[in-house]
């Protein structure tokens, strides 16, 4: 693997980068973080305010960063971290092949060179090429066979620690793929018990002692699990099915497409079939198993009926969800199917073994599967996007020299057989890997390595001039976790634990967000002032003119803010310009103490807006922050006139001329001026121009946003076009609206007059200073709640509430006061007792055991 990836030309080998899809968009970001963690703070693995606008990190760490390889990433910092990734993924593929070979030789299944094919087999599976990226998932693959070996001695010698060690192991490094493997535990042990025959008695008690074994391995990692259970009860695990249909997911005949060398592409990430290809030799041998007699038939039956389990899972809809712990995935389906790959290729070994002998009436079942197979794809090749006829002949061409070689008896020259055997068996998976793999696209190395390195020097000049607490807002963005890339606060995130209220809430005024997903993008300055959005980072336009839009080389822009002609600069380079935002409230501040029974009435996000500030403020007028604003002309071209705009759909006149309709109004003060765009106005419907250049936005929202337009260009015509894109076009939630600049101003010196004023700061504590000057206030914070934080007024702990569905709050009375804030993350310290007491209990009940024997 390292021989293609220096032909790709990933980094150090050359400009391309081991970086794609989330591993490029997500994975890089996380290894960042766990190197500021390791060597920075280390309280950021409890929680960080880099996760959008804060959020518990005992789930991050479990999901994502918990393999004990993840400390080479320390060596690698900014944009070598790439490099890191590359070799931490080289040694997880090492890893796996060199595991799988030591069981196949500690249960003396194979010897010698015909250990390496079998080895490679597993290391270069189909599902590890196609998960290569996922390298958060990969350590299952080398810890997957020391598992497999303690259930071996747990059935035939009544040993369990080996398999109580490793499980463990797995449980703490990712217990995602452990509920997987757990799963297979037990069909393993069924078929192992049938393998040994113990007796009904016996068989009884060594399978109640694997369960035992399993309890006792998760009350190991307890220390963990229980932190990172709670931490998915809120995130996660809210989004677990609960409607069971029993239906098959495809047409079942659809797997047999992953049998073929290179069944793999990019379309199959987000949905497809299985990824098990080992080989068309090993599924050859894995299909002998089943009539090989040298095995009892109860054996085989039992190996049929895993099988059938297995075959039936990859398609019936409850089984999935039973594999998938009750969730069905986000892209990447069928995660489970290494263990599949791991049957068949544990029966392969067992058939190809030194002494095996094929006859005429095993031949010819295998000529007719293999040409009925090869057969119905090719007639229905146009149903396999990742197969074409090139292919199908590859694997017609291994399948004769596969037959051939299983027809050679082995005698006479077992060096010669065995190393053909090897050199076919590698041959095979190393080219499924090279097809596979070369259609996918990566990120190149500069794209990443400058884009970082802007981002950092950025960060830290802003850090260097102010050490206090705030939050960092951006008008650029290569991924929606930069913040923990450059280890700052922000307001975006883009993770599997992500708290369903902060997506919520987000939508809910105007920002982009999705399951997973918040990109704090579309700030106005009400948004901006409230969660504390202290500095800006500016992405500074090239000269160059890319699709009638200026822009930066390595800084993508995603945001579109005249608001910052409102800021003060504070620094500047070729690149950027960063910005300080004088009207950004506190962390934590004084405020009405209606804001507890504040609900929201619409779903316009500027209306919502408006009200949580005003209901903060103790604001008693009756007129909102925004006021409507009308357009002063409207121009259409190739489609129908009308004089409603929001909610009309447009449709093409003529469908092959171009078709628009112009936006344009004149702003009659220098207020700030926003429009909004309905959830249907994504870049597939249309193109959009603001005064002529393209509209930077963030492409995926599923609720209205927010998008500022003007500010301080009173008299100067602001022109909004929409392009047409497809025949028709619903202009959805198209409104603009007015920000009434001396209201706001107003309220926020209000909410201003009494902040929380930080003397120290951490990830998990805050300490500061407070004047309340009324009566019937809270103490607001914009911590995203959770009840692992505390908060205690004059070194009294008071009752913390949910404010808004999201946020943190107290209540707090009129005068000065000390406030501390502090994080402490549920179940951790139950964890940690529970699995201190179980570790120091098994120890002294082996003290106890082995003193009683030795006497």
């Amino acid at each position: 693997m390292g021989s293609y990836f220096a032909y790709r030309s990933m980094a150090p080998f050359g400009s391309s980068s081991i970086l794609t899809v989330d591993l490029g968009q997500q994975y890089i970001d996380f290894y960042s973080y766990f190197r500021s963690t390791l060597l920075h703070h280390p309280e950021t693995f409890f929680y960080s305010f880099s996760k959008d606008l804060g959020g518990d990190m005992i789930g991050i760490f479990s999901y994502y960063l918990m393999s004990p390889l993840n400390l080479i990433i320390l060596a690698f910092p900014g944009k070598t971290l790439s490099i890191g990734v590359l070799i931490i993924l080289l040694i997880k593929y090492g890893l796996a092949g060199l595991s799988f070979g030591w069981l196949l030789q500690k249960t003396k299944l194979q010897s010698g060179i015909r250990v390496l094919a079998f080895s490679t087999a597993y290391a270069l599976m189909g599902w590890m090429i196609a998960n290569q990226l996922n390298v958060i998932w990969l350590d299952v693959l080398y810890l997957l066979p020391p598992i497999i070996w303690g259930l071996i001695k747990l059935v035939d010698e009544n040993k369990p620690w080996v398999y109580i060690i490793w499980f463990s192991a797995l449980l703490i490094v990712n217990y995602y793929m452990a509920w997987m493997v757990a799963i297979f535990t037990i069909l393993f042990m069924l078929w192992q018990l049938t393998k040994q025959s113990l007796g009904f008695r016996i068989s009884c008690r060594r399978f109640l002692k694997y369960i035992g074994s399993s309890i006792l391995s998760g009350l190991f990692a307890c220390i963990l699990l229980l932190p990172t259970f709670y931490a998915l009860l809120q995130s996660k695990g809210t989004y677990t099915e609960t409607k069971i249909s029993w239906k098959f997911e495809y047409f079942p005949f659809k797997m047999l497409g992953k049998l073929i060398t290179g069944s793999f592409n990019f379309k199959q990430m987000p949905s497809g079939q299985p990824n098990f290809f080992v080989g068309m030799l090993m599924v050859m041998a894995f299909l002998l198993f089943f009539i090989d007699r040298r095995y009892h038939l109860r054996l085989r039956l039992v190996s049929v009926a895993i099988t059938v389990f297995f075959i039936f899972s990859f398609c019936v809809q409850p089984l999935d969800l039973l594999w998938h712990a009750g969730q069905f995935p986000v892209w990447y389906p069928y995660r489970f199917s290494f263990l599949f790959s791991f049957w068949i290729l544990w029966l392969a070994a067992h058939v190809l073994t030194p002494n095996f002998r094929i006859g005429w009436k095993k031949i010819v079942p295998l000529v007719v599967i293999i040409i009925g197979l090869h057969a119905y794809l090719k007639l229905n090749l146009s149903s396999f996007s990742y197969i074409d006829d090139s292919q199908l002949l590859i694997s017609i061409g291994f399948c004769c020299v596969g037959l051939v070689w299983l027809c050679i008896p082995r005698f006479y020259s077992p060096v010669l057989y065995d190393l053909l055997f090897c050199m076919l068996a590698i041959f095979e998976v190393a080219t499924n890997a090279y097809i596979s793999l070369n259609n996918i696209s990566y990120v190149s190395q500069s794209d990443f390595g400058d884009y970082t390195t802007q981002l950092d020097k950025t960060v830290n000049k802003i850090k260097k001039s102010d050490s206090g607490f705030y939050r960092i807002g951006k008008t650029f963005m290569r991924t929606k976790d930069d913040t923990m890339q450059a280890d700052y606060n922000g307001g975006s995130h883009f993770g599997s634990t992500l708290e369903p209220s902060i997506p919520s809430f987000m939508g809910s005024i105007g920002e982009p967000d999705g399951d997973g997903f918040v990109a704090y993008t579309n700030g106005t300055q009400v948004t901006d002032s409230l969660l504390g959005m202290q500095y800006f980072m500016d992405a500074r336009p090239t000269t160059s003119i890319i699709g009638q839009r200026e822009t930066s080389s390595i800084l993508p822009t995603t945001s579109n803010k005249p608001d910052l002609n409102r800021q003060t600069l504070t620094s500047e380079d070729t690149l950027t310009k960063t910005y300080k935002n004088k009207r950004a409230l506190s962390l934590a501040f004084a405020a009405s103490d209606k804001i507890n029974t504040l609900k929201s009435t619409t779903k316009d996000p500027v209306a919502w807006q408006s009200e949580i500030y005003q209901t903060l403020a103790d604001d008693t007028s009756s007129s909102s922050l925004f006021s409507v604003q009308n357009f002063d002309h409207v121009t259409f071209q190739n489609v129908q006139s009308s004089t409603k705009i929001t909610g009309t759909i447009f449709t093409k006149q003529s469908l092959l001329k171009p078709a628009s309709v112009t936006l344009t109004f004149v702003p009659k003060t220098n207020e700030s001026y926003y429009l909004t765009f309905g959830a249907n106005l994504t870049d597939n419907a249309a193109s959009y121009y603001l005064n002529g250049k393209k509209l930077t936005q963030y492409p995926t929202f599923r609720n209205t946003v927010v998008i500022n337009v003007a500010s301080k260009q009173k008299g100067q015509p602001v022109t909004i076009t929409f392009k047409l894109k497809q025949q028709s076009l619903w202009l959805q939630n198209i409104s603009l609206y007015k920000l009434n600049q001396s209201h706001f101003d107003r309220l926020n010196k209000t909410l201003k007059s009494s902040p929380l004023n930080i003397t120290a700061h951490s990830n998990t504590k805050i300490t500061g200073t407070i004047n309340v000057k009324k009566n019937h206030q809270d103490l607001m914070t914009t911590i995203p709640y959770s009840k692992g934080w505390h908060i205690s007024v004059d070194g009294k702990q008071v009752q913390t509430r949910k404010v808004l569905g999201t946020f943190l709050a107290a209540k707090i009375s009129k005068g000065h006061h000390k406030v501390v804030i502090s994080y402490h993350p549920p179940f951790f310290i139950l964890g940690l007792l529970i699995s201190g007491i179980s570790i120091g209990g098994t120890l002294l009940y082996k003290l106890v055991w082995r003193q009683k024997h030795l006497k």
